[in-house]
């Protein structure tokens, strides 16, 4: 998708889309519009019943008198209520009205009258939104018939400040990389996407200054990681762990970076403790948590965001095979503790117990928080509304709220204490994997990472509900959403940036 931002004017030809405020409000373009074409705008937005809410949209197929094609109205709502997620719904919004219909489409952005935002932010932002819903992952398509395809390839974004938008709009492009990624090594079948296909992937981002390292399953071994190796002995795969360090802010009186670990099960069978046949096929995105990481990084070194930050992902596959984890093994953990596998399918917390105590041990950082698509028992707390979040800093989950509700991933705290904990206390180890029972089962698997974390403050995002969508919905098409890139990345701009 091709993305040009050019001075306010009012297009001669093609199809435009126009802003509308609440209680029907035409902007001033849309304003001379609808009087050229002798009041077609505001008859068209009444007998549809059109009021100007966020989220509506009205597709009228231009008059004769003026060689437009299309004209679509982007309801906005009330002006003192539009922020930037509504405008990037609303840049949604054009590509999915017009997408198949328009080849190109010119956006009018005039001054909102009672709005906080510039033309120039609504300008970069309803190009950055239409640029997230425009994504598609469809390279394994070989017979899709050409009416399904999309037909729009450019947006030209016409503004009071057209190079100020611009600007804005060059650092959400680069976010927006950092989410395709994400959503594409999701999306990735587990044929095609496995542990050293993945590590390879992660390699790429040295092109962009990002320095990574591999340690192969005998540097693993070396390090005592005995939880993540023990998850991936049933596989073909080999294990990985990929350590990816950006230093943006070099000259920091502090160096302690802040660090971001995912899980990446490339597949997971469930190991011995073997899932049901219906739905294993999800299991390509039990990597989600490793792929937001991985996108993160990408979006974080693309913009040159002023911030050290260490990118850790453990990557293993569980399979059941003669090789394969039992249950009732104990496996030792690089921290020396040890732990009774009661259920191979709750291979996520070993693949973490392992790679948070490595992060800690060997960054030092000044906050640590992992992604993982960890437990079902999230879905049916919460859902697909929001992630569980879980943490041992008040000031932490704050902060995460906080930048998730700014850009409409939103967390949801989760309660953790000894309780809770005793629950996991094992007769023949150290820790157990379980509890034994199904009862609170997302917040058991954050009291066993919690016990690998050493005091460092922390977060967990159980981000199972949110990874994978099932409709389009604004800025995010049906598929992997890459929730928790714009999160952290909005986490790090207010508070290492701000």
């Amino acid at each position: 998708m091709k993305f040009t931002f050019s001075d306010l004017s009012l297009p001669q030809a093609g199809s435009i889309a126009l802003p509308v405020l609440a209680d029907r409000t035409l902007t001033k373009t849309g304003t001379d519009l609808d009087a050229r074409t002798g009041g077609i705008l505001t008859r068209a937005m009444a007998a549809n019943k059109f009021s100007g809410k966020a989220d509506e949209t009205l597709t009228i197929v231009a008059p004769g008198g003026v060689d437009l094609n299309h004209i679509l109205l982007i309801g906005l709502g009330k002006p003192d209520q539009i922020k930037d997620t509504t405008v990037q719904d609303a840049g949604g919004a054009i590509v999915a009205a017009l997408g198949k219909n328009a080849a190109e489409v010119s956006v009018v952005i005039d001054d909102l009258p009672g709005s906080s935002l510039a033309p120039a932010q609504v300008a970069a932002e309803i190009a950055f939104g239409a640029l997230l819903r425009s994504y598609r992952f469809d390279k394994y398509r070989t017979k899709e018939k050409p009416e399904a395809k999309p037909a729009l390839q450019s947006i030209a974004v016409l503004s009071g400040d057209a190079a100020a938008a611009q600007d804005i709009f060059a650092k959400r492009e680069a976010l927006a990389h950092g989410i395709f990624l994400a959503r594409d090594v999701v999306s990735e079948p587990a044929n095609i996407l496995y542990p050293r296909t993945f590590a390879e992937r992660c390699r790429e981002l040295t092109e962009i200054g990002v320095e990574v390292q591999v340690l192969d399953q005998e540097q693993m071994a070396k390090l005592g990681m005995g939880a993540i190796l023990g998850v991936a002995q049933g596989s073909v795969q080999e294990p990985y762990l990929v350590v990816m360090k950006y230093d943006g802010d070099p000259g920091a009186a502090d160096k302690q970076p802040v660090a971001f670990v995912g899980k990446g099960v490339t597949f997971d069978t469930g190991g011995i403790s073997i899932k049901p046949a219906a739905g294993m096929e999800d299991m390509k995105w039990d990597m989600g948590g490793a792929g937001v990481v991985l996108g993160l990084m990408k979006a974080l070194a693309g913009r040159k965001a002023k911030v050290n930050a260490v990118g850790v992902v453990g990557l293993v596959e569980n399979m059941p095979s003669g090789n394969a984890q039992r249950p009732g093994d104990i496996v030792t953990s690089m921290s020396g503790q040890t732990i009774e596998v009661l259920n191979t399918d709750a291979e996520g917390r070993l693949v973490l117990a392992d790679a948070l105590w490595f992060t800690q041990d060997t960054f030092k950082p000044r906050a640590m928080i992992n992604l993982a698509t960890l437990t079902g028992a999230i879905i049916v707390a919460l859902g697909t509304e929001h992630a569980g979040l879980f943490s041992n800093n008040d000031g932490l989950s704050e902060q995460l709220t906080a930048a998730g509700l700014k850009v409409g991933e939103k967390l949801w705290r989760m309660p953790m204490n000894d309780a809770y904990d005793k629950a996991i206390n094992s007769d023949a180890a150290d820790v157990k994997n379980i509890a034994g029972s199904r009862d609170a089962g997302s917040i058991i698997g954050a009291q066993f990472i919690q016990r690998f974390v050493n005091n460092v403050p922390w977060a967990h995002l159980d981000i199972a509900g949110v990874t994978w969508a099932k409709k389009d919905s604004g800025t995010v098409p049906k598929g992997s959403t890459a929730f928790g890139v714009r999160l952290l990345d909005r986490y790090v701009a207010d508070v290492f940036e701000g």
